[in-house]
């Protein structure tokens, strides 16, 4: 009986922590091209950041962080951009939604006339980024 309680104890415990929960997210990892910090700051905060708050208003992805960390030689990238939806029906619809909310903003914005192929580079990304369930959120 005690090895049955146990057991059942411990797949409890197991399941709690180790399942997915709905949400999904994309990460793309982004190196600064030629010290243009203030170029690359300036795009992301007027224009993708921009689409995210209105991608929030409109139901089309639950949030968004723009992460920074300091440049290595292993690892030369700067910036972390996570967009998250909370299923996968939001995550289906992501390029349909993102194309309607750049029509409705508009041509984007750059400081100093520089294309973002002048001051970023995408190294790599992460699609279909699944989160866990956690037993309790963290309360602020």
């Amino acid at each position: 009986m005690r090895l049955i309680l146990a057991l059942f104890i411990l797949s409890f415990t197991s399941l709690s922590y180790g399942q997915l929960d709905q949400r999904i997210s994309t990460m793309d990892f982004v190196q600064i091209l030629n010290n243009n910090k203030k170029e690359v700051t300036y795009y992301y905060q007027n224009n993708w950041k921009v689409l995210r708050d209105m991608a929030i208003k409109k139901g089309y992805i639950e949030s968004y962080q723009v992460l920074e960390t300091p440049f290595n030689e292993e690892q030369p990238f700067e910036i972390i951009l996570i967009t998250t939806y909370a299923n996968k029906e939001q995550y289906d619809q992501r390029e349909d939604h993102f194309q309607e909310l750049i029509k409705e903003k508009g041509a984007l914005d750059l400081l100093n006339e520089k294309k973002p192929g002048d001051f970023r580079k995408t190294l790599f990304n992460r699609e279909i980024v699944r989160h866990w369930e956690t037993p309790h959120k963290n309360k602020r």
